[in-house]
């Protein structure tokens, strides 16, 4: 039990705990459920104390919870809350911290009123909402995860490089995203890390265009957004290509965001604040005269979410540490022309950036 990650990370969520001033943990989010635990399950909770790690979960889930999560003790859930309060009652909790970035308010209010239906146990226990109560230690990858996460991206960058050759003129948008995920699935992903975008033409200047009916011409930009899910774990890669000869617009537009790609990828080092590397790329894209057309952050954390922690924008101040994953994506959007944004999964290492993206970045598809 002790070689599981979770026990590493039980260790580290009980010393956030003490930080916090809280005796007890309710953990509901369901990325947190798993990171902490290993539980893929999509109902439960963790229960965690100084001296004990609950999973709570109903009967669909018990026995996966006892192979998936050695470290806690699997608690089945029934109708109602006598599960919350006995845990409660056993553990002699006076603080209990929640997620308040994950709790609904319906929920806290049932929790609320369970307690001080029993026996006066509002009176004596405290809820204390909590915020980003795992975000930090998510942000340093492990080597279990760090495995997970190339595995992700590899299959991303294969179905991309298989892909991209077969599309044709006149391939709709929809087209091309189906091939795309079929082919993530048939290379061992769970299924998308999150909905294709293929947008062609003018709806590449729609960073977050969603794959529709238009047939895709020659000559025109097309920005591909994708990803895959591989035990739990997301990539995330785009790549903008034309088919044939381009406009002289995409050779000049597509050269300078891969120059802001690669100055902010060379620059990139622990230390820093996520707004400063966004500064990198988006002062090659400023001098360039292009940067009312870089609207968007120049990254963010990948993991068990496609966006996590940490930022990667003009407004990020938290510090960026050796062992966080995290995409360099700046891109350009032309309204009426199109867009292009090119986007890597890098690795923060003690002396820079290790790009862990593969797939081919040459913007020409075929002549």
């Amino acid at each position: 039990m002790s070689n599981h990650p979770a026990s590493n990370r039980l260790s580290a969520i009980r010393d956030v705990m003490k930080e916090k001033k809280v005796d007890s943990l309710l953990i509901s989010s369901q990325d947190n459920r798993r990171y902490l635990s290993g539980f893929a399950g999509s109902a439960g909770y963790l229960f965690i104390t100084q001296q004990d790690a609950v999973l709570a979960t109903d009967f669909r889930y018990v026995e996966q919870a006892g192979r998936q999560a050695p470290a806690y003790r699997v608690v089945r859930i029934a109708s109602g809350l006598d599960w919350f309060t006995d845990l409660l009652a056993e553990a002699k909790v006076k603080d209990l911290g929640f997620e308040a970035d994950d709790m609904t308010v319906a929920t806290h209010q049932r929790l609320t009123q369970k307690l001080k239906e029993t026996h006066g146990a509002g009176d004596t226990v405290t809820m204390a909402p909590l915020t980003g109560v795992a975000d930090e230690i998510r942000t340093v990858k492990d080597a279990e995860e760090l495995k997970l996460l190339q595995r992700a991206i590899d299959i991303s960058d294969r179905a991309m490089d298989q892909v991209a050759p077969t599309i044709e003129p006149g391939v709709t948008e929809v087209e091309v995203a189906w091939r795309l995920e079929r082919a993530m699935r048939e290379m061992g992903a769970e299924g998308p890390s999150f909905d294709t975008i293929v947008g062609s033409g003018p709806n590449g200047a729609l960073p977050h265009h969603r794959a529709g009916e238009r047939p895709i011409q020659r000559g025109e930009p097309i920005v591909i957004d994708m990803g895959a899910k591989y035990q739990g774990y997301c990539s995330d890669l785009t790549r903008t290509i034309t088919i044939g000869s381009h406009d002289d617009t995409f050779r000049k537009v597509y050269d300078i965001v891969l120059g802001a790609q690669l100055t902010a990828m060379s620059l990139v080092k622990p230390g820093i604040p996520g707004a400063e590397a966004d500064g990198y790329a988006r002062k090659v894209i400023e001098e360039a005269g292009y940067g009312e057309n870089f609207g968007h952050s120049l990254g963010h954390g990948v993991g068990l979410a496609i966006h996590e922690y940490p930022g990667v924008g003009p407004t990020s101040q938290g510090i960026l540490k050796e062992g966080m994953v995290f995409t360099i994506e700046p891109g350009i959007y032309l309204s009426g022309w199109g867009g292009v944004r090119i986007e890597d999964v890098v690795l923060l290492g003690k002396n820079g950036a290790k790009t862990l993206s593969k797939a081919k970045k040459s913007g020409k598809l075929k002549a």
